[in-house]
């Protein structure tokens, strides 16, 4: 008896110990969690299907790192020097300012 579905399930046929054949219905992939920036694949978190992830601890869904089930890791490298190079305009921008203040006197 298949669900409405059905032909979107494997089946499989596997021997029983006892010598006889049965089916095994082998549900559908997960595709796995995928970078939000890039689209690569997250390495370190298994492909399972969505309702599958409520039944894995927490520790199995993430990587331990900033953005770690969300980003991978080049892209969140990326963030962190794009962050970093702002602040470092910023702070070029304040001492031309003052420079520029200070030889306007």
């Amino acid at each position: 008896m298949l669900s409405a579905c059905g032909s979107l399930l494997l089946r499989v046929q596997v021997k029983t110990p006892g010598g006889e054949l049965v089916m095994h219905y082998v549900g559908k992939k997960g595709k796995g969690p995928i970078c939000g920036d890039c689209k690569v694949k997250l390495s370190g978190i298994p492909a399972l299907r969505p309702s599958e992830y409520a039944r894995i601890s927490k520790r199995q869904k993430k990587v331990s790192r900033a953005y770690g089930g969300s980003r991978c890791g080049q892209c969140v490298r990326q963030r962190i020097v794009r962050a970093f190079l702002i602040e470092e305009q910023k702070i070029v921008k304040k001492v031309l300012k003052q420079q520029a203040a200070t030889a306007g006197k």
